[in-house]
């Protein structure tokens, strides 16, 4: 081989092991941001022990037509 030819397959290597560094911490950007979007979505979901209902609510069935 060359010497030019080995430079030359050194530069491509490099490039992609900076290419696939560079995808990796975009990834991981991107699953960061997903899991604060989830966070925000499950804080603002209302406590389910909250709301208490009437306690008329649920005694009575209408089976009138």
């Amino acid at each position: 081989m060359e010497a030019s030819a080995i430079a030359n397959l050194s530069t491509q290597l490099s490039q992609q092991q900076t290419a696939l560094e560079v995808g990796t911490a975009v990834t991981k950007k991107a699953i960061d941001a997903q899991a604060q979007v989830a966070a925000n979505l499950v804080e603002a979901l209302p406590d389910p022990g909250a709301q208490v209902l009437p306690s008329n609510l649920g005694n009575n069935i209408n089976v009138t037509a």
